[in-house]
């Protein structure tokens, strides 16, 4: 990245270690700092909190500690970094951490996007993006940008200091700014440009804000009749003939390399539906899984999260959800990636599966899933009514399957409970999931009612009859006639008589506690649970 945003204050850069990824530190929630990781100190100028959070990289095995220039210069965190092991950098005064944060990433993200020795036949090294726009701003002689159809940069080359404030603002948001689109659509420029199979000329932008552009051109880059996206190079002198040539011949190669991209995100989110499905499955292939994963040797807490089911069997409907499905997926991935960066989440059958790092102690754990969860569904509101049932934590590869089973059975205990509940854990609702359990044992095997209860129900001609549902109040009020009257909105003297009637007509003895524990278990799995409708 060279020293333009970033200079190193305290410590050296090891080349030796390898950076997994990147994490925002917040100092009001607890955090989670993953070996390897570079922690962002947004926000962080209190000389003794970054000393313990210095502290704690260093016994998680973090990278580095990025903090603005002026407050990184201090006596007690150059010894803090010493001790810790962890380098300390320092971040310009205006540039932005999201800024930064995307062009990490950016660069972080590199090597996946192809293989950088492969060659093409006409010399261009046609690996990863950004080797290839670095590759054609040689052969052009300009900074260049590859972006895709809705002007996001998916690429760019060295050199952009030599644009102009336009294109540097676009590298580090890795977006064009909306003022210069505005302007770039209003002129036709899009239009020409996607209509065009030669370079176009974008002469200066000049927007409301006073500011001028230095020119550009541009190639759009296509896969037959596709427009895939365009390639832009800045520009001072006009290109000579030879130099037009090569941008419009490289657009061949950047197809190439862009369709590689898209069919490799597919192959990856397919593989890693594979790996998170047998990791949640268990069973030999498990451990392997994880091992791929990253997370072989962690605490693990299986998330499951589901859209509630609408009771629309339609065809149209299933895909919708199918649809709405995936790209809940996609937003639930993003959002435990912020929290816990080496997550993994994809979509299995029709349930969306995350497996998270947990540490500290086991309630503890569930509880941060728990609150990271509902901060998901809070963020989504009411657009899509979803789930997520949370299992115990896992201590080794062979309890993943156990707890995926956990995080199951709390989704169902969800889906069939209480309208409102949205998130839950099976430590809380393993009662619940037993009940639901029971049920369908009973269903299965076609058990009917016994003893008192069978004849109760038979007298009143179903669980709907008066006295089944007296009874079933007296159950829910502990033996409180006075709240279960309430509740069945009668006399306390007229439910007297009703439960008398119930237990004489049925031969129930309600002084003996197993006759009551079975009779109110009973009706439970029969569903006779809410006495005051009807």
């Amino acid at each position: 990245m060279g020293a333009t945003l970033l200079e190193m204050i305290h410590g050296t850069a090891d080349t030796s270690r390898q950076i997994e990824g990147i994490v925002i530190h917040d100092p009001i929630d607890e955090p989670f700092l993953p070996s390897g990781v570079l922690v962002l100190g947004v926000g962080m100028s209190d000389a003794k909190s970054i000393v313990q959070l210095l502290h704690e990289m260093g016994e998680r095995g973090c990278v580095a500690l990025i903090l603005r220039s002026s407050v990184s210069a201090d006596a007690a965190i150059a010894e803090a970094s010493v001790r810790a092991g962890v380098s300390v950098l320092g971040l310009t005064r205006g540039a932005s951490w999201d800024q930064l944060a995307a062009l990490l990433r950016s660069l972080l993200a590199e090597g996946d996007l192809g293989d950088p020795d492969q060659e093409s036949p006409d010399g261009i090294p046609s690996g990863d993006l950004f080797s290839l726009a670095n590759a054609i701003s040689a052969l052009v002689d300009a900074p260049i940008t590859i972006e895709d159809r809705d002007s996001r940069v998916l690429a760019f080359s060295g050199r952009q200091d030599e644009a102009d404030p336009a294109r540097i603002e676009t590298v580090l948001g890795r977006q064009v700014p909306g003022r210069y689109a505005k302007v770039l659509t209003e002129r036709g420029i899009f239009r020409d440009l996607y209509h065009s199979k030669s370079p176009v000329f974008i002469a200066p932008v000049e927007t409301h804000y006073g500011d001028v552009s230095l020119p550009r051109v541009a190639v759009a880059v296509r896969a037959g009749d596709e427009v895939l996206g365009s390639i832009w190079a800045v520009t001072a002198q006009p290109m000579t003939p030879e130099r037009l040539d090569a941008l419009r011949d490289s657009t061949k190669v950047v197809a190439l390399q862009l369709l590689r991209v898209r069919a490799g995100a597919d192959i990856e989110n397919r593989l890693l539906a594979d790996l998170v499905g047998t990791a949640v499955e268990g069973g030999a292939g498990a451990r392997a899984a994880l091992r791929r994963l990253g997370l072989a040797d962690e605490q693990l807490l299986v998330m499951a999260l589901a859209i509630a089911d609408s009771g629309s069997t339609s065809a149209d409907a299933a895909a919708a959800l199918a649809g709405e499905t995936q790209r809940l997926n996609n937003a639930f991935a993003m959002h435990l990636r912020a929290v816990h960066p080496r997550s993994s989440c994809a979509l299995v059958g029709r349930v969306v599966y995350a497996l998270v790092p947990a540490s500290g102690e086991e309630v503890a754990a569930e509880l941060r899933a728990e609150r990271i969860a509902q901060d998901f569904l809070e963020r989504l509101g009411d657009r899509v009514q979803a789930l997520v049932g949370i299992g115990a934590v896992a201590g080794s590869a062979s309890d993943v399957a156990r707890a995926r089973t956990g995080a199951d059975r709390a989704l169902r205990v969800l889906r069939e409970g209480q309208p409102g509940d949205r998130v839950a854990r099976i430590s809380e609702v393993q009662v619940d999931a037993l009940l639901l359990e029971l049920r369908d044992l009973r269903e299965a095997r076609g058990d009917k009612p016994t003893g008192p209860v069978a004849r109760l129900i038979e007298q009143e001609g179903g669980i709907e009859g008066i006295l089944v549902r007296t009874v079933q109040a007296w159950f829910n009020a502990f033996g409180d006639v006075g709240s279960a009257a309430a509740a069945m909105s009668v006399h306390p003297n007229t439910f007297r008589y009703r439960l008398r009637r119930a237990a004489e007509m049925s031969g129930l003895d309600l002084d003996d506690a197993d006759s009551r524990f079975a009779a109110m278990l009973q009706l439970r799995l029969l569903g006779a649970d809410d006495p005051s409708a009807g």
